[in-house]
Formats: C-alpha cells, structure tokens, sequence
C-alpha cells in the first residue's frame, strides 16, 4: 500500500500468531494501541517519538523497539523526513514454544518481560533484520524457523528481565545429533524438511541441534540444504539445462531466489556459469 511519501508492506503467517510490516511514514500518526503480541520494531531511517509506560521515547536509525504484550503506545515521526521501519509482532504462543524447545524440556517457564522499550544493540538489529528478511522475502521453512528461534532467544536473553533456559550438547551427543541431521539432509535436501523433522532425527530440541551442527559443520542446517541444491543446480546447468529449470528441479521457489544465492555462493550468475562450457 502507498500514500505519497508513505508506503507499507505486510506479510502475515497463516498458520500461527507471526506477522511483520514494513513501511515508511511521513505525516502518520499512530492512535495509543496495543497488540496481543509481542512487538519488536527495528528504525531504517529518520526517527519515530512515541509514548509508552507514562514516558516518551525516541528510536533512531539502527534501534529496536520492543513491546510487551497489551503495552499501549502510539507514534509518530520525529525527523523532518520521516522515518521507515520493520516490525514483527510474535504471539505468546510461538514465544512460549520457541523458548520451551530452547529449554529442551518444553516448558518456556516465566515468559520474558521487557523493561525497555529502546534498545541500542546492533546483535539484535541484526537478529531482527534476518528474520524479517526471511518472513517477508519467501524464505525456506528450514531458514525461518532456525532465525525465529536465534532471534526469540536472544531477545530474551539481552533484552528481558530473565535470560532464557537453553539446552545444548556436547561431545559424543554432539557429534551424533549433527550427523544425524547432516545425513538426512544429504538424502532429502530436495524436500521441504523442516525444523521439526530434523530435531526428530537428531534426537535433540531444535535449537540444541541447531548449535550442534553449526559447531561440527561450519553452517546452520538450512545454509547446508542450500548449499546441497545449489551443486545440483550447477550440474544440471553444465548439462545444458536453463537456468530456470534448473532453480526449479534444484527446489528453488523462484529463479530471482536462486540467481541471488548462485552468486553469493559462486561469484557468478548462473547464465554466466553455464555459458563458460561453450
């Protein structure tokens, strides 16, 4: 949606409580509201004023706004220019369930209260960009539900009152877990695994299997299926097989996808690639 200067783009998850918007805003103000969510808000650009807990606040470029559940705010630009931001909102119930996982044994325990409502830490900017990234941009199941739960938990642990319980592994459970994983990847990266169906193999939480292969691989489950779809897109390519057909036999969801990660990964598009065999 555009007005003049200002524009918003939204993505909603169909199946559970996650949305997220992006959009840049001139002359809005914000009405006092508040979500049954969990809010968190990174500013682009300019600056945003709001009130919220009986205090006004500001949110510069490269800061992150976090609001609990039922916290009542409003909003508006304080920069000439306005200001454009993303935004998450993630339900209680994916928040409990992420944590839970984390905690190994399910049980999220107190849910996290955020005290602040700006922060200044460019590890959550980070988090937080990824994700919105993920869930706007047709990520992979695999790749959102690991950036969903780095990015709960570390919200959790350096911006709420209490640090988040999290279960890891070590040694011989390690190894297993990751190897585990890694050979079901090697027999079904075609396939939509998902985050789930990993963690079940591997005999571990999601996020303890997540850690476990990072450690003995180098990358996160779903870098290692991609990278996995991306050699077999560069043999069907060799094999005279166009580039869109190769994104699509390779599992890519669309072709612009795959050109992007091609030539992160190689350094060269894949139509440059497959004319060097002529």
């Amino acid at each position: 949606m555009r007005n003049g200067d200002s524009w918003v783009r939204y993505w909603r998850d169909g199946g559970r409580d996650l949305e997220a918007m992006h959009a840049h805003f001139h002359d809005h103000v914000y009405a006092p509201h508040s979500h049954d969510t969990y809010s968190f808000g990174i500013t682009d650009l300019g600056a945003q004023a709001f009130r919220c807990r009986g205090a006004h606040h500001t949110s510069g470029a490269g800061m992150v706004m976090a609001f609990n559940p039922d916290e009542v705010h409003d909003g508006q630009a304080a920069a000439e220019l306005g200001y454009q931001y993303r935004i998450v909102h993630i339900g209680p119930s994916v928040v409990r369930a992420t944590l839970g996982d984390a905690a190994g044994d399910g049980s999220a325990g107190t849910m996290p209260l955020f005290v602040r409502p700006v922060l200044t830490d460019p590890v959550l900017t980070g988090a937080l960009a990824r994700l919105h990234e993920a869930l706007v941009h047709g990520c992979g199941d695999l790749a959102r539900e690991e950036l969903l739960t780095a990015t709960v938990v570390a919200l959790a642990e350096r911006g709420a009152t209490r640090a988040p319980r999290k279960q890891t592994l070590g040694g011989a459970a390690q190894r297993q877990a990751a190897r585990r994983a890694h050979a079901l990847l090697n027999e079904l990266f075609l396939e939509p695994i998902s985050a789930n169906d990993l963690a079940l193999e591997a005999g571990c939480s999601r996020f303890a299997l997540y850690r476990a292969f990072r450690t003995e691989f180098g990358m996160a489950p779903s870098d290692y299926q991609r990278l996995l779809r991306l050699r077999r897109a560069r043999r069907l390519l060799a094999g005279g097989l166009l580039p869109a057909d190769a994104a699509a036999s390779a599992g890519f969801s669309d072709q612009a996808h795959f050109n992007r990660w091609f030539k992160r990964a190689y350094g060269i598009t894949p139509a440059v690639y497959q004319r060097a065999a002529r």
